[in-house]
């Protein structure tokens, strides 16, 4: 949320007043001085202070949900469960988004926050976040595969990948398994560069998300970050960002 915007719903005042506050130095984040009324911030990730005391305001929440297959990756859908209907009564907040997507039939880690400029840092390409698959196939996976992935792939649309890391797992010919991890996202990528290499996906899950991971949260469950993972979000949040 904007630092203005912040404040003035903390009850610090119209917008000129709040204006004025952070343009007299009063107000610190994370012990610097707020130069930039228009600033991204969350007190829930980082330590806000006007004029020596804490803000206590808390509007931003994240969880970590374990999406089942046919959950669709929405705020709304007309004839499909979403993960927004996943999340409790209680615990969904106004504005509430999955940060990226996931297919309909695919399982794993999905983000789920309402602090909208978070979720584009997450997934904009220059910051690189890396999202981490178990996969499996319906053929055999050949040592020269990982080649294949690491020299990215292009599909005949002429859409090219780029480089993706893949650890196999198991090999055979009715079925082998696969980690895969890339850096963004394109329109059923994983699928897809596994039938350019010539197999089917016929299971796939997400695992981790950048340093968030999925771990042994049951499927259709979820839970917010624990302190150690909001340290790890408070560094995507403040990334690039110049007080």
């Amino acid at each position: 949320m904007r630092l203005d915007k912040l404040l003035g719903q903390a009850g610090f005042g119209s917008r000129g007043q709040v204006k004025k506050l952070i343009r007299s130095r009063q107000v610190l984040i994370d012990g610097e001085v707020a130069k930039n009324d228009g600033l991204n911030v969350d007190p829930s990730l980082q330590t806000i202070t006007i004029s020596g005391e804490q803000l206590s305001y808390f509007a931003e929440v994240y969880y970590i949900l374990n999406k089942p297959s046919g959950v669709v990756s929405a705020v709304s859908d007309a004839n499909h469960r979403t993960v927004i209907d996943l999340i409790d009564q209680v615990d969904r907040k106004t504005d509430l988004y999955p940060v990226g997507r996931l297919d309909r039939d695919t399982e794993g880690l999905v983000l789920i926050t309402n602090n909208g400029p978070l979720g584009f840092r997450l997934l904009h390409p220059r910051h690189h976040v890396k999202k981490t698959y178990y996969v499996e196939v319906n053929d055999r996976l050949e040592a020269d595969a990982l080649d294949f992935f690491e020299n990215g792939i292009a599909f005949l649309d002429g859409t090219v990948c780029k480089p993706a890391k893949l650890e196999i797992i198991n090999s055979s010919p009715e079925i082998s398994s696969a980690y895969v991890t890339i850096s963004e996202g394109k329109f059923h990528q994983i699928k897809k560069m596994f039938l350019a290499y010539g197999v089917k996906v016929t299971y796939l899950k997400r695992i981790s998300f950048g340093p968030f991971k999925l771990g042994n949260l049951p499927v259709g469950e979820y839970r917010e970050l624990t302190e150690e993972e909001k340290d790890e979000m408070k560094k995507y949040f403040t990334k690039n960002e110049n007080f």
